[in-house]
């Protein structure tokens, strides 16, 4: 179970850290801090690994921390919807000391500015001891790479590979330039030496660092042999010998096709299709697009499972509601296929009521279903990229929806990413409804639209209009939702979702059926209903079933249901008819009071859900009650 997390973001804005650790390695050693408590208490209820953005060596922030310069004024006296917190932020954005780091100037040693003191040694220890820190908080660290591009070529000052082998190590077009589909020069990872530059590079971050797992940005830019050679390079590595275990090192990075090298035009990509069956995961957007509704580069207001397609529709124009429910079930059969761990073979009846693999539904041109082992879809509905799922839920709700049904809603998007098979990748304070005041790409735009409050106070949301130079042709939009005070989440409702995150992650944990390991034990073990043409839209039922207790001994059968309508429904399953299924033990006494009201009845096999809500049934072994250990 993953949490992105950027290293300035996590301790910038903490006021438990001392100001000379604030954005630093260090800050990741002090165990009794707001940030360290939070990351420790989801640790204990499940979560794994702690993805840090890029923390490198990058080109865009001076390491020298005397030059940084911050916005001027006091930006928390404007108003929420004015233009002025932007134009300060952005004034000193290509000098202050932020920036997502996606601009690679030496790929094998930590960025300077997250350490304290930048000559010398310090951040070489300094990043150890983040790794160390996060470790005896009970977490391991992926660490995110960009070999796929480098912030400079030619005799640019920041330009390292071309003063070794002028024009080898980037991919260059037919005018002998190097390609820019990644927004900056291309590297060539075709090339033999470009390839030894990466795994050698990844080996000294694992053996050396002790980074336990790679997240790769544009990974489908590089080769498939690329990744397998990665592969076979870490699995080389020996606890005895090298003080790893590479087997246990996990990869996982952007299987997008696009570019000069689209549709295995140079070579056999790493994209998502390519990389099934290797081990080595792809995000889902399949399943994010759904959830949230339209796309990356589709209309900020379409609507999703989420977000109140055909089941609460906005005021923008979706079509008729007999196109929007055919549009709903018809993607809801997208997020299906990820709870299933988007594998190629998984079958289920989909929307038009025929059975067949989840590959056969179309998903803009590809197979819905990609995968051919659980763990290689990474199933996630918000990162670092685009607006975070709060905002994203700003723009897409319903005018009546409350701030309240809005936290709801971004906590059945935690449930559904947490409760399927393959890999859960949540964004650091999604747990928070995290805000970036609706910004798209806050990847310069300085602490403060980037803040995180691990006090629970507020979310950040209605900071100001977001930079002008990513959002202003949407700024007609946001200023009336920014200005709108009905709008702004309550810690009340922070503190609700911080929870709901801890208890899908302790249901989770509870028991094995929700990570089966192989396609064979999902197809055999995972079965959907309420499906097909007569389905009840916006329900997803799920039974998960261990009649041989190869993967429970204490639970038969789990039963999970998200509910994304406004209101109540029942749903029932003949087929569970007159068993004893309660309430998981976890949600019983939840947090949030409404998923206690779930009940199921026996004798029909009915199961009455709150709205907008996401609940757990379980079936214990031997008739024992479900709170038995």
């Amino acid at each position: 179970v993953l949490y992105e997390l950027h290293v300035r973001d996590f301790s910038a804005s903490d006021p438990s850290v001392p100001a000379n650790l604030k954005g630093t390695f260090k800050a990741f050693t002090l165990l009794g801090s707001n940030g360290m408590r939070h990351l420790r208490s989801l640790a204990l209820a499940g979560l794994t690994h702690v993805h840090i953005l890029p923390s490198f060596d990058i080109s865009s922030v001076n390491e020298d921390k005397s030059t940084w310069q911050t916005p001027a004024g006091n930006l928390s006296s404007f108003a929420p919807d004015s233009t002025e917190q932007q134009s300060r932020v952005q004034a000193v954005a290509n000098a202050d000391g932020f920036n997502w780091g996606y601009d690679p100037w030496h790929y094998t040693v930590p960025e300077g500015s997250y350490s304290t003191n930048p000559d010398g040694p310090a951040r070489i220890k300094e990043f150890r001891e983040m790794v160390q820190g996060l470790n005896k908080a009970g977490l391991r660290v992926v660490m995110d790479v960009v070999y796929n591009h480098t912030n400079a070529a030619g005799q640019n000052a920041k330009a390292v590979l071309d003063r070794i082998v002028p024009g080898y190590y980037h991919r260059l077009n037919g005018n002998g330039e190097p390609e820019t589909s990644s927004c900056c020069p291309n590297t060539a990872s075709e090339h033999r030496m470009m390839e030894k530059l990466m795994v050698d590079s990844l080996v000294t971050w694992a053996r050396d660092y002790k980074v336990d797992g790679f997240r790769f940005d544009l990974m489908g830019h590089h080769t498939q042999a690329n990744l397998l050679n990665i592969r076979a390079a870490l699995d080389a590595l020996r606890p005895n010998r090298d003080g790893v275990d590479g087997a246990k090192v996990i990869l996982y990075g952007e299987g997008w096709n696009f570019g000069e090298v689209a549709n295995n035009a140079q070579f056999l990509q790493a994209t998502q299709v390519n990389m099934a069956g290797t081990g080595i995961g792809t995000f889902n957007d399949r399943l994010r697009d759904g959830a949230r509704g339209g796309g990356p580069f589709s209309g900020i207001q379409e609507q999703g499972y989420l977000t109140g397609l055909f089941l609460d529709p906005n005021a923008t124009d979706q079509g008729s509601p007999a196109t929007q429910m055919a549009r709903l079930l018809y993607t809801t059969d997208w997020i299906r296929a990820g709870i299933a761990g988007s594998l190629a073979s998984y079958p289920f009846e989909n929307a038009a009521g025929v059975i067949g693999p989840a590959s056969a539904i179309d998903y803009n041109g590809q197979p819905t279903g990609y995968t051919a082992i659980p763990r290689e879809s990474i199933n996630y509905i918000e990162a670092h990229d685009n607006e975070t799922l709060w905002d994203t839920i700003q723009f897409k709700a319903s005018p009546a929806a409350t701030v309240a049904d809005r936290a709801r809603i971004q906590n059945l998007g935690i449930a559904l990413i947490g409760l399927g098979q393959g890999i859960p990748f949540f964004h650091a304070g999604a747990d928070l409804l995290r805000s970036k005041s609706l910004d798209r790409d806050s990847f310069n735009s300085g602490d403060w639209f980037n803040k995180i409050d691990w006090t629970y106070a507020s979310n950040n949301w209605g900071v100001g209009l977001p930079s002008a130079e990513k959002n202003q042709s949407n700024w007609p939009v946001m200023q009336p939702l920014l200005a709108n005070p009905a709008l702004k989440a309550s810690p009340a409702n922070i503190q609700t979702a911080v929870h709901q995150l801890r208890e899908i992650l302790e249901i989770r944990k509870s028991s094995d059926l929700f990570h089966l390991p192989t396609a064979a034990d999902v197809a055999s073990r995972l079965r959907f209903w309420n499906t097909g043409p007569s389905q009840v839209p916006g329900v997803i039922a799920m039974t998960l079933s261990d009649a041989d207790g190869a993967f429970d001994k204490k639970v038969r059968r789990i039963v999970v249901i998200w509910n994304a309508r406004p209101g109540a429904v029942d749903v029932a399953d003949s087929s569970l008819g007159g068993l004893k299924m309660k309430l998981h033990k976890v949600q019983k006494s939840s947090y949030d009071t409404a998923v206690r009201t779930s009940t199921f009845t026996s004798a029909t096999g009915n199961f009455h859900i709150p709205g907008r809500t996401a609940a757990v049934f379980v079936e214990k072994r031997n008739g024992q009650d479900e709170d038995d250990d």
